[in-house]
């Protein structure tokens, strides 16, 4: 376990990926015996975190070749691999293949490349009609929305500047759980921390939110092992 003491009210206990690392984070106040106290009030909570990320399914390192599964949407894809002479792209022809085309004697790099931004591209794609929904829903107007990988998190934002982040990995998870994430950041422009207001207001705007969170629990990471945010604040 990490401790780092900082000039916070409240002791906040993460648990993150790949193998369940936990990293408290308490208040200058409480001397070393009050916090491991705390920790070990929350001995189950962790034990059952930890147990979510053993429990997660894992890809092996992708070599982009064709007979690779990939995924997208939350689907599961084939890959197929097509060299040709024109620009690189993405298809999906149909609810099964991914074709990756990609110029002649590409390599495994390049072909990355190619996948990663179409996978930048759809979620380009997706966001503005989602701020569209749900901006008035929220009650607040969102300055910019970035895309970009993150190893711990799903979404960061900016509250001040009223930026939000989202992991590139979304690209590849259900719809629903991008449109959660979005909506989870939307609401920590209005409130920061994971405490009962915030969760009041995301079961006010999105009653089912818990399922789209288990969702992202379930399905398949890559092989980076980027999991979810663990709901790593807990007040003492």
């Amino acid at each position: 376990m990490e401790v780092v003491r900082k000039d916070i009210r409240n002791l906040h206990v993460g648990v993150y990926p790949p193998n369940g690392r936990i990293r408290i984070a308490a208040p200058l106040r409480l001397d070393d015996e009050a916090v491991r106290l705390a920790v070990i009030s929350r001995l189950g909570w962790i034990r059952r975190e930890q147990l979510k990320f053993d429990r997660q399914e894992r890809q092996s390192q992708r070599e982009f070749v064709t007979g690779e599964s990939h995924y997208f949407g939350g689907l599961r894809y084939r890959l197929n691999v097509i060299e040709h002479d024109g620009s690189p792209s993405i298809r999906l022809p149909d609810n099964t293949t991914m074709e990756l085309r990609v110029p002649r004697g590409a390599d495994r790099s390049r072909r990355e490349i190619v996948l990663q931004q179409w996978y930048r591209q759809q979620l380009r794609e997706r966001i503005p009609p989602l701020l569209t929904k749900w901006e008035p829903k929220v009650g607040i107007a969102v300055a910019e929305v970035r895309i970009r990988k993150m190893k711990t998190r799903w979404g960061s934002c900016n509250t001040e500047a009223r930026r939000i982040w989202l992991n590139q990995e979304l690209a590849k998870k259900p719809p629903s759980c991008l449109e959660y994430i979005l909506v989870h950041e939307m609401t920590h422009l209005i409130e920061r921390r994971h405490n009962e207001h915030f969760r009041d207001l995301m079961d006010t705007l999105m009653p089912s939110w818990y399922l789209y969170r288990e969702a992202l629990n379930r399905t398949p990471l890559v092989h980076e092992v980027w999991g979810h945010e663990a709901e790593d604040v807990e007040k003492l």
